[in-house]
């Protein structure tokens, strides 16, 4: 068996020293500021199936995320008419928010991708893949060569990650996703 093999087994077992180190590991990240630039991934298995290359031009950035805020408080009484309101549907998901505050910290930078390293009860963290579309090393590889073209620059955004593409209902196709395409604003504009 490859390494990679190997790191997949070990993430699946879970054995208990492997849950004790990454609670150790969570401590440490507490004590860090929100965004922390990093040398290597993580999770390896998961930066490298998302497009990581340990080459220049590519840089890992952790972003800690307080959880919460998408719940309300339950409405026991009252007509539900007039309790819909109290409603709160989070239009992105947490990575996405991650992704757009590690992009606002490295503004020359592109986010490629993104994924979770671990959560408690107050955060959830995330490590987010980024590419410097200048780079020679970038423009030169055939496989990320697109990244450096303008149609592509602050993607994030514009919710063309992975993450957002989840979030905004993209990953599904066919019947019960015609409002979603190319956008819910875009929807309510053809109604007129």
């Amino acid at each position: 068996m490859g390494l990679y093999k190997h790191l997949a087994l070990l993430n699946r077992s879970r054995p208990k020293a492997w849950i004790r180190f990454n609670r150790e590991r969570q401590i440490l990240w507490r004590k860090e500021s929100n965004i922390v630039r990093i040398d290597n991934p993580t999770n390896l298995l998961s930066a490298r199936r998302l497009g990581y290359k340990a080459k220049q031009g590519f840089i890992l950035a952790r972003i800690r995320i307080p959880r919460g805020g998408k719940m309300r408080p339950m409405i026991v009484k009252g007509r539900r008419s007039r309790n819909f309101g109290q409603r709160l549907v989070m239009a992105r998901n947490y990575q996405w928010v991650a992704e757009q505050r590690a992009n606002k910290s490295f503004p020359n930078l592109e986010v490629l991708n993104s994924y979770k390293v671990g959560q408690d009860g107050l955060h959830y963290w995330f490590e987010v893949i980024m590419v410097d579309p200048e780079s020679p090393m970038v423009k030169n590889d055939s496989k990320l060569s697109w990244v450096a073209n303008g149609a592509n620059s602050k993607r994030v955004y514009r919710g063309l990650t992975s993450a957002a593409k989840k979030s905004r209902g993209l990953l599904h196709k066919g019947k019960g996703t015609e409002k979603i395409r190319p956008s819910l604003n875009a929807h309510q504009e053809r109604g007129k």
